[in-house]
């Protein structure tokens, strides 16, 4: 079988093991008849997906009606569920008037009702309902601001949370009904306050610590989001509800899928294939392009001295990388994090154009980088895949890998070898998968 056959394989493997339709239904509850109604809340770039799996798996004779909000062009057709698309990576006006409206509704449901929440990666900035003294461009504002800082996705939900009227576990504190969120997880932790920044969950994060991200990141936040973080601080606005606070006693927050799920997925496609797999985590971070010169550094080692494994091999990995991009005269940063409108390209491109020029032809060395949800960064791709004479290739039609590099313009490299994956939205979101496959020689 080719490298590229195998490598397209295992990464439709890993998202096959994420899929809503076959995960959802083995933890959706079979409703008590005819106790109270069911409504259903969804956020994120797989709630279509598992919406539908909802509806598939319910009884027609039992109530059930919702709102999920997913990224544009991810939305599906559904029969009870209602479907609306808004703005990702920054909030808009379509993403505010949804929350608000879902927070509405929940707040309607009585002890004897449910609350099915669908929470999937991208939620944060879809489910966009900023608090009464912060506007919806002031959250877009900060958004951007943070996205081009290098920030962690775990230190933006931070300050996200504190500007929400709905996130931070504030939606489950409004709701009399008993609350079940299924999560399928896109950040390293799997850690249900930090998936679309925690809609249902105690949040342990505190106004000092929203505070203290924004003077490290030097973000230029509007005057609004200062006042409420500082007022906050100085306990003059109420926390996001806390872990162990009684909003919680009936609630249960429950992971479905996780990135370490894919990765064993995929490791099992090739051991299948008879190519040895090993799990190198699905926690990775960092900038993209410095996570690739150490796995270079580790491909380098096994094709020259056969340690710490021989090939074939392939190394498999997931996680978040960030792109923190250059400053420009006047101060400003050039694009979001895997996001340029100077360049082109998302981390995972900007991974493997990375570790193409730091092998810089070493034999027999095959990768692919994609994000499960279909889009990497700002454009059409999920990926790429770079082969062993993929800079060489660039060479002969006077392509420079190193100044793509250097402008985070990933994307033309692949697109200009016809390297690029497009998957369009798969409709799940468990970060991103990474292998690395190491052919004997």
């Amino acid at each position: 079988m080719e490298s590229r056959e195998l490598l397209l394989n295992s990464f439709n493997a890993a998202i096959a093991a994420a899929d809503p339709l076959h995960i959802v239904p083995r933890h959706v509850p079979i409703p008590k008849l005819p106790k109270g109604s069911t409504f259903v809340a969804g956020v994120g770039k797989a709630a279509a997906a598992m919406a539908l799996a909802v509806e598939n798996h319910w009884p027609k004779n039992a109530v059930l009606n919702g709102v999920v909000l997913t990224r544009y062009g991810h939305g599906l057709p559904l029969e009870r569920i209602k479907v609306i698309e808004a703005g990702h990576p920054l909030p808009d006006a379509q993403g505010e008037e949804a929350a608000r409206d879902i927070l509405s509704e929940v707040k309607k449901l009585g002890v004897d009702d449910f609350l099915l929440c669908l929470v999937s990666g991208g939620g944060s900035s879809l489910l966009s309902l900023p608090e009464a003294d912060v506007s919806l461009n002031d959250l877009r504002n900060v958004t951007r601001g943070l996205l081009r800082s290098g920030a962690s996705i775990q230190e933006i939900n931070t300050v996200r949370k504190h500007l929400s009227a709905i996130q931070g576990g504030k939606l489950a504190a409004s709701c009399r009904a008993p609350v079940l969120a299924l999560i399928i997880s896109d950040v390293t932790g799997d850690d249900p306050t930090h998936v679309a920044s925690g809609p249902c969950a105690p949040d342990p994060s505190t106004y000092p610590d929203a505070l203290e991200i924004l003077k490290r990141y030097r973000i230029n936040a509007p005057a609004a989001v200062w006042e409420i973080l500082l007022t906050g601080a100085k306990g003059k606005r109420g926390e996001t509800p806390k872990p162990g606070d009684a909003v919680f006693r009936n609630v249960e927050n429950r992971v479905i899928a996780t990135a370490h799920d894919s990765l064993l997925a995929a490791a099992k496609y090739f051991h299948d294939q008879d190519i040895p797999a090993v799990i190198l985590g699905e926690t990775i971070t960092g900038e993209a392009h410095d996570v690739a010169k150490v796995f270079a550094g580790l491909v380098k080692d096994i094709r020259r001295y056969g340690q710490p494994w021989k090939p074939p091999v392939a190394l498999i990995s997931g996680g978040e990388t960030t792109v923190t991009l250059r400053q420009n005269g006047d101060g400003e940063r050039d694009g979001l994090i895997g996001m340029n409108p100077g360049g082109r390209g998302g981390r995972n491109t900007e991974f493997l154009l990375s570790l193409a020029v730091e092998l810089n032809g070493v034999a027999g060395i095959h990768a692919l980088a994609c994000d499960t949800d279909g889009i990497d960064g700002s454009e059409n791709n999920a990926g790429a895949i770079m082969a062993s004479d993929s800079i060489q290739r660039a060479e002969q039609i006077g392509i420079n890998a190193r100044a793509l590099l250097a402008s985070h313009d990933a994307y033309t490299f692949f697109e200009l070898l016809d390297d690029l994956i497009l998957t369009g939205p798969t409709r799940t979101n468990v970060n991103d998968y990474r292998v690395i496959l190491v052919l004997e020689n």
